[in-house]
């Protein structure tokens, strides 16, 4: 059973309840003089990572070198160009620095994670692997077979590095909603939201190798597969990238756009409202505790909107995964409140006004041109408000067969569009919105049952609509227009000068 270990060293800074061991080995592993590996896949950074520290102390301690390796996925729940392209690019600029300023060593594979990772771990003869926390499914069921392949005399560490409070400290059990776990989460802020240690160099000199990666032909290939989605332009991948996007000096969140947060972060015609954060989060290129930190220094001089972006960053997306992580159906009306399933299925066969196909949501065919609109700010510009999220998904509701193929609909359409898709935040917003989860009963209607309603008269009632729709068309068409231009180019250097 994991738990986590009150028996690790504390000295580095990282707080033994941010750690679980997932399996003990048969020996110490600093006795069995074999290396230690960092699995790394949801916490893609070298700054402010628990989990490379905790890599780095434990082979130093053990005076062994360390590796980090990296499983790439293909096509990983969905995730198209968009997602992928956007991941590597972010991992070529880490692997460069973690060889410039360490010299620890990235090594890559392609395949199933439950094979690559032992067959490395036996062929180096490590004796710890540390990996990331995550609370999805398929990440954990790959552990259980990690743990079940490894020689047995290999530990194995899991590190919650991308939540403020370790997410098994925070809560024993799934909370009911915000309100459940706001309490608990701010009650252990003194503990874990603290800075980081600086992380040490490793003492130990990973074996000479001849270990290339070529990044170039990697990008290109999943841009090719994943065409049907491309890459967006707007947000630029890795670790300084995400830290210019939160104190630069031109538009930072923190220094230049902090103030209106609490005012316009609802609205969906000021998207410079928002963080713009969220891509850096899903993939761990910036860590949440150093948001949270530079935005408690400057807490005396927004207090509101430090608060509202504090409430986002911690509590809801720690609510998120904790729902991911205590209710194996989190993606599906199984997870639902018996409250919800009951008035769902209670409406189920309730008359729709209309009824649309997937293909037809997906390419905004509706007679709802504000839904429209969000699907396609989805499609061309790889993010969709938040606000427009939570319209978005209950009118998908109101115009399908039935609740589970609602919610079915909405995360594939998340997960192939949104850039930070495949997230525990996409799935809770989905269940949100369609299943009431972290919600409570409201007025009972057709179709909806007792599940918050939310109407184009209620969005016209917050944000101009027609300047909306308005909005999206020139982005789609600013859009379109660049992509036509980069298809010529492209044309134009493959013809005979």
């Amino acid at each position: 059973m994991a738990s986590p270990s009150s028996a690790l060293h504390k000295s580095n800074g990282v707080q033994s309840g941010r750690i679980r061991v997932l399996k003990e080995g048969s020996r110490p592993f600093n006795q069995g003089g074999g290396p230690v590996v960092y699995w790394m896949f949801r916490d893609q950074r070298l700054k402010d990572n628990w989990a490379l520290i905790h890599a780095v102390d434990q082979a130093n301690k053990a005076n062994v070198p360390v590796a980090v390796a990296f499983n790439l996925f293909d096509q990983f729940l969905g995730a198209k160009a968009r997602q992928l392209g956007f991941m590597l690019r972010g991992l070529r600029q880490l692997h460069r620095d973690l060889q410039e300023s360490l010299q620890i060593p990235i090594f890559l594979f392609q395949g199933e994670a439950a094979e690559t990772i032992p067959n490395f771990l036996r062929e180096c003869r490590a004796s710890l692997l540390v990996t990331d926390f995550s609370p999805l499914r398929e990440i954990r069921r790959c552990k259980e077979e990690i743990c079940k392949r490894v020689s047995d005399s290999v530990s194995v560490h899991e590190v919650d590095a991308h939540n403020v409070v370790p997410i098994w400290v925070a809560s024993e059990k799934l909370e009911y909603s915000a309100r459940t776990i706001r309490g608990k989460i701010n009650k252990l802020l003194p503990e874990y939201l603290i800075d980081f240690p600086p992380l040490q160099c490793p003492e130990r000199e990973w074996p000479a190798t001849n270990q290339f990666i070529d990044w170039d032909s990697l990008i290109a290939d999943v841009l090719r597969k994943g065409a049907e989605v491309p890459e967006i332009e707007w947000c630029d991948p890795g670790e300084n990238a995400a830290m210019e996007v939160l104190m630069g000096s031109k538009d930072g969140f923190l220094t230049k756009r902090l103030k209106s947060y609490s005012v316009d972060r609802n609205n969906p015609l000021k998207p410079r409202g928002l963080s713009g954060l969220s891509p850096y989060l899903h993939f761990g290129q910036i860590s949440a505790q150093r948001c949270a930190l530079e935005a408690r220094s400057v807490q005396k001089l927004c207090p509101q909107a430090v608060d509202a972006f504090l409430e986002e960053l911690i509590v809801r997306r720690e609510l998120a995964d904790n729902f991911c992580f205590y209710q194996p159906h989190y993606d599906s009306l199984q997870g639902a409140w018996e409250w919800a399933r009951k008035t769902l299925m209670g409406h189920a066969s309730d008359k729709r006004e209309h009824i649309y196909t997937r293909e037809q949501l997906e390419k905004a065919q509706t007679a709802d041109l504000l839904w429209n609109a969000s699907q396609l700010e989805m499609v061309h510009y790889g993010k969709m408000h938040g606000f427009m999220r939570m319209y978005w998904a209950k009118k998908i509701l109101e115009w399908t067969n039935g609740p589970q193929e609602a919610l079915e609909i909405s995360i594939y359409l998340n997960d192939k569009y949104e850039i930070d898709g495949r997230d525990p935040n996409g799935y809770v917003g989905c269940m949100w919105s369609v299943c009431g989860v972290h919600d409570q009963g409201w007025q009972e209607r057709p179709i909806f049952g007792k599940i918050r309603y939310m109407n184009h008269a209620g969005c016209k009632r917050k944000f101009d609509v027609d300047g909306y729709i308005a909005y999206v068309k020139r982005l789609v068409g600013e859009t379109k227009k660049r992509k036509a231009e980069h298809l010529l180019a492209k044309t134009a250097k493959k013809l005979p000068s």
